[in-house]
């Protein structure tokens, strides 16, 4: 198997007025190629924390991350972990950072056209934004779209360029039942037919039920969940 992540006793931390607020301690975790890891944990446990060292977002105060079994994020400038996150790497966050001016289907072409693979990308997106159930709406700017709609968006746009990781922070948060079952299918697909590896926050059971392996995150420390 290929290692995607390896996580070995990171540790972070920050500052809150004159406290100290240590986020993560010696947090480590492993996770294969075309896994789908769900981790779960109350609000502030730290799980957005933990995606933006994945995503290259933040700096680890201790420990090492490697991705794809080659980089040591310590090492990288910050333009080679730029050009990673954008080669490898799909984010969907909380805030979806959707481009207002930007219609759905361009906003999911973005990072097609920074990274220059402009092949097929139009169909792409098209066939992205028909998968996640906006097939209607290509055309509409995020001021014209409902939250729900606005959210699936940026999931579509985070697949664009085939990424070997997608960090997802609560994906389904602000879907109807069915929407997030789609969205559910829509990753194990990807999980399956190209071995896209997932790593997702979340509170919804929907999610973690179709988890190859669950975790907790609570004070700080990163606890797998037994089947048993």
């Amino acid at each position: 198997m290929e290692t995607v992540v390896s996580i070995t006793d990171v540790s972070k931390s920050y500052h809150s007025g004159h406290n100290n607020i240590e986020v993560l301690k010696n947090v480590s975790l492993d996770v294969e190629k075309g896994e789908f890891i769900v981790i779960m944990g109350a609000s502030g446990s730290g799980k957005s924390t933990l995606l933006n060292l994945l995503g290259l977002l933040d700096m680890p105060d201790k420990g090492k991350i490697h991705l794809f079994n080659e980089y040591l994020t310590k090492e990288l400038s910050l333009k080679e972990r730029n050009d990673l996150r954008l080669r490898r790497i799909g984010i969907i966050s909380q805030s979806f950072n959707l481009i207002p001016f930007l219609t759905a289907i361009e906003n999911v072409q973005l990072p097609a056209r920074i990274a220059e693979d402009l092949d097929k990308q139009m169909d792409q997106a098209k066939r992205l934004l028909q998968q996640v159930g906006l097939k209607g709406r290509f055309h509409h700017k995020p001021l014209k779209l409902s939250y729900g709609e606005q959210q699936r968006v940026a999931i579509a746009r985070s697949l664009i360029n085939r990424p070997d990781l997608v960090l997802a922070d609560e994906p389904t948060g602000n879907l109807d039942s069915r929407t997030s079952i789609e969205i559910i299918s829509l990753m194990k697909d990807l999980c399956v037919s190209q071995k896209t590896t997932f790593i997702v926050a979340t509170h919804d059971p929907n999610v973690s039920s179709q988890a190859d392996r669950s975790f907790y995150l609570e004070d700080g420390n990163l606890v797998e969940i037994s089947d048993e």
